[in-house]
Formats: structure tokens, C-alpha cells, sequence
């Protein structure tokens, strides 16, 4: 899928993809394990609405951008 050259915006949208994820994960953790015995779930989640559908976006856009990114290496033809 991303064979090829991979130019700087295949490594910006691979930053963002990184991003996105530990965000999500965090959100994650912190409704499964850390306030789950503190406050009420769905008040957790919520809050947390804004970072859950950013970072679902985010993860989009930085697997468009490294799909986009990536330049395709043609072959030489030998004459």
C-alpha cells in the first residue's frame, strides 16, 4: 500500500496518524481504567466527544496523506 518514494508528506501525515492514535488511546484508557471508578461512564464519555471524533478524523486525514505521499518508482526501460 505505501510502496514507493516517501516524500515529507507521507512522513507529516505519519505524525499525525501517530498522534491521533495515543489521543484515542488516552481517551480509552482513561474511560476504561482510571475514571471508571470515580465518575459516571457516560458522563465521561461525553466529554470526551470533541477528541474522540477529532483524533477518528485526524487518523483519515494522515492515512490520506501518507497514501498521497508516496511516489511511484517507475522502472527504467532499457533501450
Amino acid at each position: 500500500m505505501f510502496e514507493g518514494e516517501k516524500t515529507g508528506v507521507f512522513w507529516v501525515g505519519l505524525i499525525i496518524l501517530g498522534l491521533a492514535s495515543v489521543a484515542l488511546f488516552y481517551v480509552l484508557w482513561m474511560i476504561a481504567v482510571v475514571l471508571n471508578r470515580y465518575f459516571d461512564r457516560f458522563m465521561i464519555v461525553e466529554s470526551y466527544v470533541p477528541v474522540i471524533v477529532g483524533g477518528v478524523v485526524f487518523i483519515f486525514i494522515g492515512f490520506y496523506m501518507m497514501k498521497s505521499g508516496t511516489q511511484k518508482i517507475e522502472p527504467v526501460a532499457w533501450a
